[in-house]
């Protein structure tokens, strides 16, 4: 099989955050929501990655070389639109010329390694140029809606809000702003994209309609989840997505076998690794890549970053940090626990 890359957007600057940082580095449940992207890409095995900066873009670029894994950047230094972004990566993609990219949105943390997969087998198996990432929503204002073919249910084209009709507007199925690529095909259009529109900028999607017009294959994979459209342009959308992530990830321990009497307050991150049998009281947050072993009581009032905690333990309003905790060791109230203390009873 071909070899896979994947080209993440994260050049904007994200004004409506009102923030000091790149919007892809706002985080999502205390991890950047370019973090989430990545981590969907690496999951679904994709064999290379190319993150195109823009604003603030020492910041991301330091934010990549302390991770695990190479990843490569190019500098998108002015923005001029995401066919723009996907022309300053033309060497990396060349590299895999015979093979597929996979162009996703670095502000867009809730595409997942499964919705990856799987539509790049539809985009294999149907020998597509184009494969678009795609997801039915209830209310689609303001997004891109996929026209597919009423005989071959192939997609025919993707209209803008703004320049859809009403038959077009109560289509519910819209773009993600995720796409697979032929790498052939994309670069052979890339160049020929015109930014002869009101914002003066050159469209990746405006690649799909040359593709289209070359009578090549292009469909549209249906993800399983809404959310995977979403993404957040201002705080209060930021929020919503804290929101629903934490109560995915809550409903997800809770029907593993975790006790949370009372969610008031409890946070639990995406790479946290909880047992069965634990009980976790109001209050209670846990970070990064802590792991809790079964039989454990966490709370009331209690942060857990980077941490180990071992059967049986009880944790009374503890604050640790990359701490190694015992099993059946009790600590707290009100206790402190160092990063380079590793407690034994």
């Amino acid at each position: 099989m071909a070899k896979t890359c994947s080209v993440i957007l994260a050049a904007g600057e994200g004004k409506r955050m009102k923030s000091n940082r790149p919007k892809v580095m706002s985080p999502v449940l205390f991890k950047p929501m370019l973090k989430w992207v990545i981590d969907a890409a690496v999951q679904a095995s994709i064999d290379d990655i190319c993150v195109v900066t823009g604003y603030m873009r020492e910041d991301v670029e330091q934010y990549l070389q302390s991770l695990q894994g190479k990843f490569h950047s190019v500098f998108q230094s002015e923005r001029k639109g995401t066919g723009h972004a996907v022309q300053m990566a033309d060497q990396f993609l060349r590299k895999y010329q015979g093979g597929d990219v996979l162009i996703l949105n670095g502000d867009a943390p809730f595409i997942d390694a499964s919705t990856i997969a799987a539509a790049h087998e539809l985009h294999i198996s149907e020998g597509n140029a184009v494969t678009v990432i795609s997801a039915e929503l209830d209310n689609p204002f303001g997004y891109g809606r996929i026209v597919r073919d009423s005989e071959s249910g192939m997609l025919k084209a993707i209209i803008e809000q703004k320049d859809a009709n009403h038959r077009v507007q109560a289509i519910k199925e819209v773009n993600s702003g995720a796409y697979w690529f032929d790498v052939d095909s994309l670069l052979s259009v890339l160049y020929d994209i015109s930014n002869k529109n009101a914002q003066g900028e050159y469209y990746l999607p405006d690649a799909i309609k040359l593709i289209i017009g070359r009578g090549l294959r292009v469909n549209a994979f249906v993800a399983a989840s809404p959310d995977t459209v979403l993404g957040a342009n201002d705080c209060l959308q930021l929020h919503q997505l804290n929101t629903l992530a934490r109560e995915k990830i809550l409903r997800h321990f809770m029907a593993e076998g975790v006790d949370i009497p009372c969610a008031d307050g409890v946070i639990i991150g995406p790479d946290v690794h909880l047992e069965n049998n634990i009980t976790i009281l109001p209050g209670t947050i846990l970070r990064g890549q802590t792991t809790v072993r079964s039989g454990c009581m966490l709370g009331p009032n209690t942060l857990l970053t980077d941490c180990s905690v071992g059967e049986g333990a009880v944790l009374n309003t503890v604050q640790a940090t990359g701490c190694v905790i015992g099993d059946n060791e009790v600590h707290g109230p009100y206790e402190v626990i160092r990063s380079h203390e590793e407690t034994t009873l």
